[in-house]
């Protein structure tokens, strides 16, 4: 059974580092939850790392200046490693083609496609209507709040054509203040659903572990997965993603889960034991919100 805990500081001392899931964790998608950036803020003051590990598929600059759009502020986090920078990885080497078929809203995902550096001889990547793909690139719906379903006729097409799918975001909904939309993720199931292949980059899959690493490595830090802790509402992404990565993890009920958890300021414990056992995943720790 997973430990309920009722602040962060019950257990901050037990962990060098942290990989911490924001949509749900730090913000709602509109504005920062004070609470949590304090609690950040002080695990760093006593000489804690804080890596930001995020299924957004923006790079990672797209993301630090939405945060401060949101009021999370720099002092709160160290670094941040995006699925987005894990999956263009990826596209710049030639995972689905050079000619690719997007899907998602341009205006919001267009630094998916600026160029990486750290990329050597990187592929040209053009932009095409699905008939001239060679895959399909997956930062989001055209709609958020539409039903996925309405992709299937083109996923017939792609699956038939033999298209891989890059999904730059793995997760299936998010809540935008109270409003719930869905995601690549979403449509990426779809589409293996139908038959159809899709590659993944973002939690729970182990590139963005990966480049959650490499960050810490670039920070001069190689730090044990016994010392890390991992903190998401995500059951399926962040809480199995640090299961397989054998790292400790933190449950925030309060998140995605806050109905079938009953969670209002802590989880309820019957409601918890209950939800965790349907979905078949447990975290070492869970609180109702991060504090």
């Amino acid at each position: 059974m997973s430990q309920i805990i009722e602040h962060f500081a019950e257990i901050s001392d037990r962990y060098h580092a942290l990989f911490v899931d924001l949509w749900g964790c730090m913000h709602n998608g509109i504005n920062a939850f004070p609470e949590a950036v304090a609690a950040m803020q002080a695990y760093r003051a006593k000489g804690g790392i804080v890596v930001l590990v995020t299924n957004s598929p923006k790079p990672r600059a797209g993301v630090a200046a939405q945060l401060g759009q949101f009021g999370v502020p720099d002092d709160a986090y160290d670094t941040i490693a995006t699925s987005g920078d894990s999956a263009r990885s990826a596209m710049f080497t030639g995972a689905v083609g050079e000619k690719v078929f997007f899907m998602g809203e341009w205006a919001r995902d267009e630094g998916f496609f600026e160029p990486l550096e750290v990329i050597e001889n990187p592929i040209t990547i053009s932009r095409v209507p699905l008939d001239q793909a060679e895959g399909i690139v997956c930062c989001g719906p055209f709609d958020t709040m539409a039903d996925p379903d309405v992709n299937r006729p083109d996923f017939l097409y792609a699956k038939q054509k033999g298209l891989k799918l890059l999904c730059a975001n793995p997760d299936i909904v998010v809540d935008r203040g109270e409003r719930r939309e869905w995601c690549a993720g979403a449509l990426a199931r779809l589409y293996t659903e139908m038959g159809g292949e899709s590659l993944y980059f973002g939690k729970p899959h182990p590139p963005i572990y990966d480049l959650a690493r490499r960050r810490l490595a670039a920070m001069g830090e190689n730090i044990e997965s016994a010392d890390i802790l991992a903190i998401g509402d995500g059951l399926h992404t962040d809480i199995i993603g640090a299961a397989g990565e054998d790292i400790d993890s933190l449950f925030i009920s309060g998140g995605l889960a806050a109905g079938e958890t009953k969670t209002d300021y802590h989880p309820d414990p019957e409601a918890l034991m209950a939800y965790l056992e349907r979905e078949m995943v447990t975290s070492t720790y869970t609180i109702g919100r991060l504090r």
